[in-house]
């Protein structure tokens, strides 16, 4: 989970006029209609692109960074390709041999869940990064 920095509506306004002082909009337009022509080109599906590029921009508005779990799934899947132990190497050996029978059976679950949305993530920066770039 991110933890998120507690603004007040003062700190947000900055923020936002920030944006528009810089010309952030306008270059999200300019970046938004190239990834558009660049789908509709290459025959992507032009609204799952704008969904994209919109989360890339939201993202970048709520100031997210890469997490560190995310960074190590897309490591192995560089290096590696999508190996069929992938949940045993991402496996906090040390912490998990801490753990009671129930509690090794909750992490991995929870690591299993979590592998499979930094895998998706993944598929999907893979379809549009050439785009989207």
């Amino acid at each position: 989970m991110t933890e998120r920095k507690s603004c007040s509506l003062k700190e947000y306004s900055r923020a936002a006029k920030d944006r528009i002082k810089k010309g952030f909009w306008e270059d999200c337009q300019k970046g938004y209609d190239r990834s558009l022509s660049k789908a509709k080109e290459q025959g992507v599906n032009e609204s799952k692109a704008g969904r994209y590029f919109k989360s890339k921009v939201e993202g970048q508005i709520a100031g997210e960074k890469e997490d560190d779990f995310y960074l190590k799934v897309k490591r192995l899947i560089l290096t590696e390709g999508e190996v069929s132990d992938a949940i045993g190497r991402l496996t906090d050996k040390p912490y998990y041999d801490t753990l009671t029978y129930e509690e090794k059976q909750r992490y991995t679950l929870s690591l299993s869940e979590r592998y499979l949305r930094a895998l998706e993530r993944f598929r999907k920066e893979c379809e549009f990064d050439d785009i989207s770039g």
